[in-house]
């Protein structure tokens, strides 16, 4: 075989969520109250702008959680295929030229010259300090041809083509929106463009131009600059930020699989059962929470770093040992972030407990686990939807603190947290090299932003109170 797929821990997690995700869908879609809510978010245009930005993000994420090493040139005769330990992704062979174009040391976002000064020799034999041009970057430029009308020129034909394929679509979408809901073209044209349809789809038109001309505009430069400049070793920084994306992820998305069980069960039994059960929990989270989590996950941390260097034997790759690291911290964040939901869901839980439905359900004779099941729970779930949004935005902000204080995913590892520790010092030169710390910081706030945005759209959507005003 070409290549030997490679199942590392968080991959098989990853596919076992995804699995679960789209489950979940057609669940949802079979049942007219769980359908409900999720078309009033749709229905929100800012619902509709967080879900588009979150699925950009979960698509770079998913390309980047497929592994697998490529085999090694052998003889004919050799009857043994041999594999590099370099294990690479889907990804990687998206974006392959950022990954290869690698210079000597930094160089600024768009430049054609390395962004310090070298001594060279000239061709008559003088020596010179000066920039010295880049390997790759505006190496197809001619000589004396401007950097900025060729960026400029690039960008334009660019676009032209990317609006005449978004016209395209519109145009499709306008036939398939008048077959579908027996109208004529001239009136479904007119609902979109006055946003006057029942869904936003003028905001979905709009906010997909505006991705693809981003998206195509960045893999047609990156072929040709370094965008967002390049490191200290010469790698491009585009690079390492789309790199980031699977590990703020798999922080996010892990450690709340870890956390929302513990939550739901401590918060829920406490609440509703009360006496010495509420006391045990109550026992239990007060008790982590008066030890510094950064300590916990320090400790943690430190104790898997002796067991893998004691047992190198069990990772065969460096992908495998950071992927360890990585899901050790997941597990380890999920355990000491649960006490807050627990809390919330302890208090809504004794007020939801007195209410005359539950009361009324009692005294029918209702068991405990019915009335749980049944008026309990879907009453928490506007709760736990913005929790989980809120929890998922904290762990991403969470990774860049603890990668940065030396404790969080493994250095050889991509991060946001790690670009921003290795950017500390470069901000301290002069010039300051500013740009690996702006695309970590633009990147995490938007994933962020997005985030909130959907989590205040989930909790209009499935809040009670907030359906009964509408």
């Amino acid at each position: 075989m070409p290549f030997l797929p490679v199942f590392l821990w968080t991959d098989i997690l990853i596919y076992v969520l995804l699995a679960v995700v789209v489950s979940a869908v057609l669940y949802i879609r079979r049942r007219p109250h769980l359908r409900a809510p999720w078309k009033s978010v749709l229905t929100r245009k800012r619902g509709v702008i967080s879900i588009m930005i979150l699925l950009c993000y979960v698509a770079v994420g998913l390309l980047d959680s497929v592994h697998f090493r490529v085999a090694l040139p052998t003889d004919k005769a050799s009857e043994v295929t041999h594999y590099s330990t370099e294990v690479l992704t889907l990804l990687d062979l998206a974006i392959l030229p950022l990954r290869q174009q690698v210079e000597k040391t930094y160089s600024e976002p768009f430049a054609t010259h390395l962004f310090v000064r070298e001594m060279a020799t000239a061709e008559d034999g003088t020596l010179n300090y000066d920039y010295p041009p880049l390997l790759y970057a505006g190496s197809h430029l001619d000589n004396g041809q401007a950097k900025w009308s060729d960026i400029t020129h690039s960008v334009m034909i660019n676009s032209l083509w990317l609006l005449l394929a978004w016209l395209v679509v519109f145009i499709l979408m306008i036939v398939y929106l008048a077959k579908r809901q027996h109208g004529t073209w001239r009136k479904t044209t007119r609902d979109i463009v006055f946003g006057e349809a029942h869904y936003p789809y003028r905001t979905v038109l709009v906010m997909l131009l505006m991705l693809l001309l981003l998206i195509f505009n960045l893999a047609v430069l990156s072929s040709q600059y370094h965008i967002l400049g390049t490191d200290k070793v010469g790698q491009d920084v585009l690079y390492q930020t789309l790199k980031s994306i699977r590990t703020g992820l798999v922080i996010g998305t892990l450690t709340t699989l870890v956390m929302l069980p513990l939550a739901l069960f401590m918060g829920i039994a406490a609440g509703y059962f009360k006496g010495w059960i509420d006391d045990v929990i109550q026992y239990i989270y007060t008790t982590l929470n008066s030890i510094p989590g950064v300590l916990l996950i320090a400790a943690a941390v430190l104790m898997l770093q002796v067991y893998m260097n004691n047992h190198p034997e069990s990772f065969v790759t460096i992908a495998e040992r950071a992927d360890m690291r990585l899901l050790f911290l997941c597990i380890i964040l999920g355990l000491t972030s649960w006490t807050g939901l627990c809390r919330i869901l302890r208090g809504e839980t004794l007020k939801l407990r007195e209410a005359e439905y539950v009361l009324a359900a009692r005294a029918l004779g209702a068991g405990s686990l019915t009335i749980l099941h049944r008026h309990i729970l879907p009453n928490l779930m506007h709760i736990v939807m913005i929790a989980i949004v809120l929890d998922f935005s904290g762990l991403v902000l969470a990774e860049a603190v603890l990668s940065y204080v030396g404790v969080g995913v493994d250095p050889s590892m991509i991060s946001w947290g790690n670009m921003i520790n290795s950017a500390r010092l470069e901000m301290a030169r002069e010039p300051v090299v500013w740009w690996s710390l702006a695309a970590a910081f633009i990147s995490m706030f938007t994933l962020v932003l997005a985030a909130n945005l959907f989590a205040d759209v989930v909790r209009d959507a499935f809040d009670p109170r907030m359906q009964a005003t509408q």
